[in-house]
Parts: C-alpha cells; sequence; structure tokens
C-alpha cells in the first residue's frame, strides 16, 4: 500500500557504499520499492551536490554508478555513506490507492468515533504494511481495515472493528 521520510522537498533513494575498482565507480545501496529507479537517470543529488550519472551498472544483483567527475577510488570514497536524493517532483509516480509512506507518516488516524493518533511509522512486513500509531497501536494497512485516506489532509480513517 505504501512506498518507501518525513514530508520532504527530497526523498532519499539510495545510498552510496564502497568503491568499486579504481575508474571511481561506487556501489549503491537501493533505498526505494523502484526496482530500475536508477536506470535512466542523467543527475541526482548525492550528499546534498549534484553530480551527472555517466553509467549505471547492474552486476550480480549489485547495482553501481559511476558519476561524471568522480574518476578515482579516492574522489569516490568521500562520497560513500553519503545518501542519494531526488526532488519529490522527480518521485517515481503510483498506482491508485498507493502513497509514498513520507506522506503517510504525521497522518491522523480515527475510526468512527475518535482520533486514535498519528503515524508515526510504516512497517513493511511483506504481506501488507502497518501503520504504527503512537507507538503503541498498530494498524494493518489492508483495504478491509483502512476505509480511507487523505493525504491533502492528513486523515486516515480506519475500522477498528475490522483489526
Amino acid at each position: 500500500m505504501t512506498k518507501s521520510l518525513p514530508f520532504a522537498a527530497e526523498i532519499i533513494i539510495g545510498k552510496v557504499g564502497a568503491a568499486r575498482g579504481l575508474d571511481g565507480t561506487l556501489k549503491i545501496i537501493p533505498l526505494t520499492d523502484f526496482e530500475g529507479r536508477f536506470d535512466g537517470l542523467e543527475k541526482i543529488s548525492v550528499g546534498g551536490k549534484i553530480f551527472r550519472v555517466a553509467e549505471v551498472k547492474h552486476i550480480g544483483g549489485q547495482l553501481f554508478i559511476k558519476f561524471a567527475g568522480v574518476d578515482s577510488r579516492e574522489s569516490a570514497r568521500a562520497l560513500t555513506n553519503k545518501f542519494l536524493t531526488v526532488d519529490r517532483k522527480d518521485a517515481a509516480p503510483l498506482a491508485d490507492g498507493e502513497f509514498y509512506t513520507f506522506d503517510i507518516i504525521g497522518c491522523e488516524v480515527f475510526d468512527d468515533e475518535k482520533k486514535l493518533g498519528t503515524v508515526t511509522n510504516v512497517l513493511k512486513t511483506g504481506s501488507n504494511d502497518i501503520f504504527e500509531v503512537d507507538g503503541n497501536i498498530l494498524i494493518p494497512a489492508l483495504k478491509s481495515v483502512v476505509k480511507s485516506i487523505d493525504i491533502a489532509a492528513k486523515k486516515i480513517l480506519v475500522d477498528s472493528n475490522a483489526y
């Protein structure tokens, strides 16, 4: 139901890992639910600095990126552990009924009668997401439980009898 941070103008989509080889190529740890998100990228922010993407490689199930101007192992190491971000306007499109996790976090949750609290986390379980409300209520993100989500109003309506 959700795709992968507090409400922000930039979205984290990955983290820079170790340098690979001597030419400045870097291993990338994807932090996005969208496979192929990095394919076709022309530029990206790394630690707040914009880099042009020279090449994206998939090798043995791992992702590697070569940035223009990062031409040595030493210059690549300076980027290790920095986050890769894109502008919110460049976020991958969602299908109807899908929401970004960062949009869900901070929403107030109501049942038919009262406010239950505010979503503080979204847990990924594999079968369905779970909304953590004020750290002590867990609500499965299922159509049978979640009646409506209004991101603009930051409001989620649930059927408390369904969980």
